[in-house]
């Protein structure tokens, strides 16, 4: 008798031992997709299973053999199938070249993100043995590369390009962010030089095509992504933006053209629009006094008069009043940049930030009129701050 019982015992153990294996498999591929963000866990996905979980014990006793191991094994196809994705692709074997401005800001917090999530990064600086650089190399993995990077400087532009090409081999390269950008100083249109306007749109435009046109044979090989950092100031008329937001403007209708001539190559390409974050374009304080500087030596005598002393100099004190109104925590705009990157179908415009749901709306529903008076407005730091020459009217 007892020669007889083993037998079945043993065939219980056999099965435990295969409904472990088909389990293990499961939960393997359920795992591999959260730790990619590709399984959204939710009700549906929880009910799902919870219902596996019941169906495994009842094949088993109900279904004892192969007849209820295949059954199982059917479910547990069955259910990973139907399990919701969260609509994004897998970070494996991805990399990203991020433009200049990694020594801190967006750019920095940027390469840090990327490189938790799995993507190999190249992060571009503009001071190579500055503590912006040494901090990635520092707190990077070894999948973060930090690279010495002017996107206005076309030779340094090719030298990366080579250098990705050569290292990235047939994979390609994912994704092109362009991050870099100036905001220089903001005053009245009439009060900026001419060099200011020029240095953003170089930095700010030019350099985003520059980097896009030499890297988008990579990119197209890897049927990737551009991404590109504008702001809400190329999308609403702000007071005081004319260089920056002129710059921008013209990034925002680069990647919009952009977007649709490259639809068919399967290159997809995103436009980020922050708007009230806290990071280092508007310079220190001393900078911000330098330009202040410039700006004043350059005035001719009937423009100093026109807009008075105190109002040229309300500039300089604005610096600390903005800083107040900033967002620290930089994640939102991270998030909308990982999203473009990973998304299967990526928006074509992100706006990440409080004023970039304000601003635009006015600017799009309200008359001009109106519209025009809210902006000024709310961008105005003192009801008395106009020029000297609009009190005497």
């Amino acid at each position: 008798m007892e020669l007889l019982s083993e037998e079945p015992h043993q065939d219980v153990l056999f099965f435990s031992f295969l409904y472990s294996i088909a389990t293990a498999l499961f939960g393997g591929a359920v795992a591999r997709q959260l730790r990619h963000h590709e399984l959204r866990m939710g009700v549906r996905s929880f009910f799902i299973l919870v219902l596996l979980l019941i169906g495994e014990s009842i094949c088993f006793v109900a279904l004892p053999g192969y007849s209820g191991l295949s059954l199982f094994s059917v479910a547990c196809l069955l259910s990973y199938c139907t399990l919701p994705g969260t609509g994004y692709l897998h970070v494996f074997d991805k990399a990203v070249l991020i433009t200049a401005g990694c020594d801190s800001g967006f750019g920095h917090a940027l390469a840090k993100y990327l490189d938790q999530l799995g993507f190999t990064v190249f992060a571009g600086v503009l001071h190579f043995d500055g503590p912006g650089a040494e901090g990635l190399r520092r707190n990077g993995s070894t999948r973060l590369t930090v690279l010495q990077l002017d996107v206005t400087d076309f030779e340094q532009v090719a030298r990366t390009y080579a250098k990705l090409k050569a290292e990235l081999s047939s994979r390609g390269l994912w994704g092109v962010v362009n991050n870099a950008g100036v905001l220089e100083f903001v005053a009245d249109a009439e009060l900026l030089p001419v060099d200011m306007y020029k240095h953003c749109m170089e930095v700010n435009f030019l350099g985003a095509v520059q980097v896009t046109k030499m890297f988008l044979p990579l990119i197209r090989q890897a049927k990737g992504r551009v991404v590109n950092i504008s702001s809400v100031a190329g999308s609403t008329p702000m007071p005081g933006f004319a260089a920056y937001g002129s710059s921008k403007a013209a990034l925002t209708m680069y990647s919009n053209v952009l977007r649709q001539e490259l639809a068919i190559w399967g290159v997809r390409v995103s436009t980020i629009q922050p708007g009230g974050f806290k990071t280092r374009i508007f310079g220190t304080s001393e900078h911000w006094d330098n330009l202040h500087r410039q700006i004043v030596q350059q005035l001719s005598p009937a423009v100093k008069t026109q807009y008075g002393e105190n109002y040229i100099l309300s500039f300089k004190e604005k610096y600390a009043k903005w800083q107040v109104y900033l967002k620290e925590n930089l994640q939102p705009v991270l998030n909308d940049i990982s999203n473009a990157l990973l998304a299967k179908n990526p928006k074509p415009v992100y706006t990440p930030g409080t004023s970039t749901l304000s601003l635009p709306r006015i600017h799009l529903y309200l008359p001009s009129c109106l519209s025009d008076f809210f902006t000024f407005q709310l961008l105005k730091s003192d009801p008395e701050d106009v020029p000297e020459g609009v009190k005497e009217i």
